[in-house]
Formats: C-alpha cells, sequence, structure tokens
C-alpha cells in the first residue's frame, strides 16, 4: 500500500485556512464527507472522539486525525496544508501545519494501523516535509506524497 493508494489528487488542499483544531477538523470533515459521500456530521464526531483520547499531532508540525467509519469502503486519506500553522496540543509543543486525515472502514484493523505508521513515517521525514511546505498547488504536493519511500543507500 502507497501514500497514493489512500490520497486521490483532488484530495489534497494546498492552502487551508483555519484559526483554531476543531475548524481544521470541521473543514476536513467537510470536504472528506464530500469525497466519500459519508455524512459530514459523523466524520466531524469520529474525528472529536479520536481528539478527546489525546492529540493526533505526532510532532514536527504534523497532525494525523484518523477515526473509523461503519460504512465506509476502503481507507480514505485526505492532505492538507495550512496556510498559517495551528495550535493542535502536539506533545512538542509545535504548531502544526501539514495535516493528514485518515479515514477506515470499522473493520479496517490491521490496515488502518500500517497506513497510519506509513503516514508517520513519510511525513516525520524532514526532506518530504520541508518539499511539503514548500510546495504551493495541489499538484505538487501531490507529486511529493507520490515519492517512492527513501531506501537506505
Amino acid at each position: 500500500m502507497t501514500i497514493t493508494d489512500l490520497v486521490a489528487p483532488e484530495a489534497v488542499i494546498p492552502a487551508l485556512k483555519v484559526i483554531s483544531k476543531k475548524q481544521a477538523l470541521q473543514e476536513l470533515a467537510a470536504r472528506a464527507a464530500e469525497l466519500t459521500g459519508q455524512n459530514e456530521r459523523t466524520v466531524f464526531e469520529v474525528l472529536l472522539q479520536r481528539e478527546k483520547l489525546g492529540t493526533t499531532a505526532v510532532g514536527y508540525g504534523v497532525a494525523i486525525p484518523h477515526g473509523k467509519l461503519p460504512k465506509l469502503e476502503r481507507l480514505f486519506g485526505l492532505f492538507a496544508r495550512l496556510e498559517r500553522p495551528i495550535d493542535f496540543e502536539a506533545m512538542d509543543g509545535q504548531p502544526i501545519d501539514l495535516i493528514f486525515l485518515l479515514l477506515a472502514p470499522e473493520g479496517a484493523g490491521a490496515d488502518h494501523l500500517k497506513a497510519l505508521a506509513r503516514i508517520a513515517r513519510l511525513l516525520r521525514d524532514p526532506d518530504v516535509a520541508k518539499k511539503l511546505r514548500a510546495s504551493r498547488d495541489a499538484q505538487a504536493i501531490y507529486s511529493v506524497l507520490a515519492l517512492p519511500p527513501a531506501t537506505a543507500a
């Protein structure tokens, strides 16, 4: 499974304008609902419930909000680069500006965890994060996400 198996080019938001964590989750839920046919309120509630367990900010300016939906047929990803960093209650105290939303079918199990691990590895790579932050349009961001994982030389 590659990142491009999770994210389609239309699921990239190059400059999301939000001022809070809640607003970011609302905007992402709206876009995810539009692209998956899921109920926007349901998506938002699932994300909010997950955040109540603990922040999904993983450090280095990155957050990976995620959740499971009963009617979803396959793993779904949505990537957003924020126009301005926001507080996401990250453990390292850093504001976040890169968000990768992951939604999974209720029975996804290990696939959901594998996808989360892959996303975290990719976005915590300093070179990848730098390229994502420098990219200004959806196609450029998608191209960075589509890069093969760095291989050990």
